[in-house]
């Protein structure tokens, strides 16, 4: 947006009547003119190299976010089954010490 807002800045002193009566002053604001209308193009071509290099970024890995993300859920499968079976073992030794309790406290 900058290097548009500068071609356009550019342009508009260029059209100026001011610079058609100082031949110096047009042969500036030329210069500054080629030089926006340069950077400008530069940074389109920067834009879409970075653009391009993001994209077969994302391309590239995108075969591996799949597995991770299999790999959390699983992680998260296995801390609810954790807790589930942590709760059970909780109830069962604040339940008296018979023959049966401790049987299913030892699984």
């Amino acid at each position: 947006a900058m290097s548009k807002s500068a071609v356009k800045i550019s342009s508009d002193l260029l059209s100026n009547p001011l610079c058609e009566q100082d031949p110096v002053f047009l042969e500036m604001v030329t210069a500054f003119d080629t030089a926006m209308k340069r950077m400008d193009s530069f940074n389109q071509e920067k834009i879409s190299i970075i653009q391009a290099i993001i994209i077969s970024g994302n391309i590239l890995f995108s075969s591996v976010f799949p597995s991770l993300n299999m790999a959390v859920k699983r992680r998260e499968q296995t801390l609810q089954d954790y807790k589930r079976l942590q709760s059970k073992v909780e109830k069962y030794e604040e339940k008296e010490k018979t023959g049966p309790v401790l049987a299913k406290l030892h699984q």
